[in-house]
Formats: structure tokens, C-alpha cells, sequence
């Protein structure tokens, strides 16, 4: 078993609090669906900040803006794709990176 990444990217929260409580119901009932596959259930992005070669700190991302991120554990990549196939912020229009990461390589 191996951490990935799951990246996500666009979507948004509904302005209404009943649909924001269902949405967040959602996101509920899939953590608990992971068990321990679930490494880091992550959070929303706020803002960005890049830093280029030279050290200057520039508003913004490197690229498009994420907006937030989950770890899981899985078997293989497959598995992991899997998992974010299932992911409630699909919902809200958002898209999902799955990324790899080698083992043994955390600091």
C-alpha cells in the first residue's frame, strides 16, 4: 500500500445551507466509506503563492489553481483512481489529478 494524491481542481460550494449541509453529509459518508485508506482527508484551498528559480514570491499558482486535496492509500494506481471516481466534489464540477508518489521518499 502507498499514498497518492488525489488533486482537485475547480468546482465550488453551493451558496444555499441546506444544500451545503447535504454536500457536506456527502463528503462525510465517503471518508467514512475509505476507513483507513484514508491517509489525510485535506482541505479547501484559499490562495496560492509561487516562487520562481531566482527566489522572487509571485501572487497565484505555479499553473492552474487547485482547489483542495485528499491522501489515500490503495494497492495500486488503479485502485486510487478508483477512489477519486467516487469523490463527492465530482459533484460540484470539479476534476481530479491522481498522483503517484514513491514510497519511502517522506521526509
Amino acid at each position: 500500500m502507498q499514498n497518492y494524491l488525489l488533486l482537485y481542481s475547480g468546482g465550488g460550494m453551493a451558496s444555499d445551507p441546506a444544500e451545503q449541509q447535504a454536500i457536506m453529509a456527502e463528503w462525510g459518508a465517503w471518508f467514512g466509506s475509505l476507513g483507513e485508506a484514508l491517509v489525510d482527508g485535506g482541505s479547501p484551498f484559499q490562495g496560492a503563492k509561487s516562487i520562481s528559480l531566482d527566489g522572487h514570491v509571485h501572487d497565484g499558482p505555479v499553473g492552474s489553481m487547485a482547489s483542495g486535496y485528499s491522501v489515500v492509500k490503495a494497492a495500486s494506481f488503479d485502485e486510487a483512481v478508483a477512489i477519486a471516481k467516487r469523490c463527492p466534489v465530482l459533484k460540484s464540477g470539479a476534476q481530479i489529478s491522481v498522483y503517484d508518489s514513491m514510497p519511502g521518499m517522506g521526509m
